[in-house]
């Protein structure tokens, strides 16, 4: 059996990383890479793979991200679904061009597209991190999380411009649009 593996939340700049793995044990219709689904059909899937599948889910906070980097927070999460699955299943595939030099961890481009256990993680990993700034929209109002989802739009750029950033912000994002330099941890955004 397979376990496919995707992430949500690479590129935001704010908001957590969340890496998925999922093992389907049974058929699910419509399944594609998350981006393309509508957010409805998504929700939609999101109950039907848990129900129909072994899955893991992890959650890396822009703390975190800013203290180890993103490489090391998709590698820990990676191992941590290994570690979690690894009696359910005798692969692993991860969606993307990389291994994270981790031996047992095959990788293809576009997997999230093509292959429907990594289809299936794209999904959980992209409605669990979209419910997550929905939630905590509310106690940070001043950036509309439940817009843009940390993302970084113009009215969010903007919003840090008046407010500064929050602890939900990855302060080690460095944007071109508020003055940054780049201080080699992650190209600037803007």
């Amino acid at each position: 059996m397979l376990c496919g593996i995707d992430e949500a939340g690479r590129g935001p700049i704010a908001g957590p990383l969340v890496v998925a793995g999922v093992i389907l044990l049974e058929d699910i219709v419509g399944l594609n890479d998350s981006k393309v689904l509508s957010e409805k059909k998504r929700e939609k899937l999101f109950d039907e793979i848990k129900e129909k599948s072994k899955y893991h889910i992890v959650f890396s906070d822009a703390k975190l991200i800013d203290e180890k980097g993103l490489s090391f927070c998709l590698k820990n999460s990676i191992l941590e679904i290994i570690n979690n699955l690894k009696n359910f299943c005798d692969e692993f595939l991860m969606d993307g061009n990389t291994s994270f030099g981790i031996d047992i961890l095959k990788h293809k481009i576009k997997a999230d597209a093509t292959i429907k256990e990594v289809s299936a993680a794209s999904i959980l990993a992209k409605v669990s991190r979209d419910r997550y700034m929905n939630k905590i929209a509310s106690n940070y109002k001043e950036y509309e999380f439940q817009k843009h989802k940390g993302y970084g739009t113009k009215a969010h750029v903007e919003a840090i411009k008046k407010y500064g950033r929050s602890d939900e912000h990855r302060y080690s994002f460095k944007l071109k649009a508020l003055g940054e330099e780049n201080i080699g941890i992650q190209k600037s955004l803007f």
